[in-house]
């Protein structure tokens, strides 16, 4: 160091510590202003998960009610066009926008634009109690959602939220009733940014979605909320062969979640077209179901069918088209009017059938079953990761990548389809199909009819 002075030494130091210090973009007023976000949207959506998660206990509740009502009185199926017409009465009388379900919820997600009355909440929980109590083939992930979302957006309007705070929080209203309706808090925080467009997460929602899915859960079990718990699948080593099964397999699930679809809203399309008043619609769909339940002389295909899922997934002898009349009998109800979710449906779709496709392909049909359970839905909702993540939740890790392939391969596979018709269509799932910008499921399917049906 001979030649260079003290002083020189002592200068060259600051510059270095000068130079180091700018290379950090530190700033506090940005910091802060980002915390207190994180703050802000952790209370709001902890606010809707208190209440989504006090709506699906009492809905849960409810639902055993009518589920056990209905097991022990089995007369009561035959009430059932009954029990339309009244549906149908009050939805056409006090329905309004709430009339449109999910639907609409999703659409104000995109859109933002109308409010979502909360009405909706009241009117889907009594709809629901009544379709299944009296032996309607129905679900209940669509209750906990339209129940989220319209308490979300009464909580907004009291706090006279506007515009972008509206959007996250009806998101965080579809992640807080789906989360503690089937106590997956890590797929409800997911489904709430992944359901409202195929092929793209909002991320913007990923505080008050995260926030109202745990505390909506936590609150649904403190107050006593049930859920069904199943055995965990084994931890499975990769395997070329099996890999190749389960794609195989996937593209079955996703096909059958794709005639799902296509059933129920043609049967919508065609009642609504040549029967207009909706309390005949259901009517007839009551009729629909009651005699198809005497022509198979079995309740197993009403209400939730979770006696199917339990021997799916426990080596009980499974009907080899229990998957198809499932599909039937939901699409019908709902395609008629009904009300109440697809989900748990869906789900029985895919153990009944993920069962037989284990004993056609040699995998354990258990196993294979478990994975259906989920991809079904994957293909149908087009929100593969939430539906992952529900998997691994439901079942463990251990088979994690299989569900996942599955459930990727169910989605591709059903294609611009899905039972949300209002999802936006953010990025096409293959090079071929033409998609507008800003298309929704609805306008992508009038395209193809109009391409492929002569006027």
């Amino acid at each position: 160091m001979q030649g260079i002075s003290t002083r020189a030494i002592r200068v060259r130091g600051k510059q270095v510590i000068r130079t180091f210090s700018k290379s950090f973009s530190f700033a506090p007023a940005e910091f802060l202003a980002t915390l207190w976000l994180i703050v802000r949207w952790a209370l709001l959506g902890s606010v809707v998960g208190i209440l989504a998660g006090i709506a699906s206990t009492i809905f849960l509740i409810s639902l055993h009610w009518a589920t056990q009502t209905r097991l022990a009185h089995p007369y009561l199926l035959f009430l059932l066009p009954l029990a339309g017409v009244l549906i149908g009465w009050v939805y056409q009388r006090f329905g309004g926008a709430a009339a449109r379900g999910t639907n609409l919820v999703i659409e104000e997600v995109n859109l933002n634009r109308a409010r979502i009355p909360l009405r909706m909440a009241p009117l889907v929980l009594l709809g629901t109690v009544f379709t299944h109590l009296f032996g309607g083939s129905a679900g209940r992930e669509g209750t906990a959602v339209q129940m989220g979302a319209s308490l979300a957006d009464a909580v907004r309007r009291a706090l006279g939220l506007h515009g972008e705070n509206r959007r996250l929080l009806i998101m965080a209203g579809i992640s807080g009733g789906f989360g503690s309706v089937f106590g997956t808090p890590l797929a409800g925080f997911v489904f709430g940014m992944e359901v409202q467009r195929v092929g793209r997460i909002r991320y913007d929602g990923i505080v008050p979605c995260l926030a109202a899915a745990c505390i909506g859960d936590l609150t649904a079990r403190a107050l006593g909320a049930t859920h069904t718990h199943h055995m965990p699948l084994s931890n499975v080593p990769i395997d070329l062969l099996l890999l190749l099964k389960v794609l195989v397999a996937g593209i079955a699930f996703g096909l059958t979640s794709l005639l799902f679809v296509e059933l129920l809203h043609a049967i919508k399309h065609v009642l609504s077209k040549f029967i207009k008043p909706l309390p005949l619609r259901l009517a007839i769909g009551g009729v629909a179901i009651v005699a198809l339940t005497l022509l198979l002389n079995t309740q197993d295909y009403l209400g939730l069918s979770e006696g199917l899922i339990a021997q799916s997934l426990e080596s009980g002898s499974v009907p080899t088209f229990a998957f198809l009349l499932k599909l039937i009998f939901t699409a019908v109800t709902l395609g008629s009017g009904f009300v109440g979710g697809e989900v748990t449906p869906l789900f029985v779709m895919g153990a009944t059938l993920g069962h037989v496709l284990g004993n056609a392909l040699g995998v354990d049909p258990t196993w294979l079953a478990s994975i259906g359970f989920a991809a079904v839905f994957a293909g149908a909702s087009n929100t593969p990761l939430a539906c992952t993540l529900m998997g691994v939740e439901l079942f463990g890790s251990g088979s994690a990548l299989y569900m996942a392939l599955a459930c990727v391969a169910a989605y591709l596979a059903s294609g611009h389809r899905g039972i949300y018709s209002t999802q936006r269509i953010d990025t096409p799932k293959n090079g071929h199909t033409v998609i507008h910008p800003e298309d929704s499921l609805e306008v992508a399917a009038a395209r193809r009819r109009r391409q492929y049906i002569p006027e």
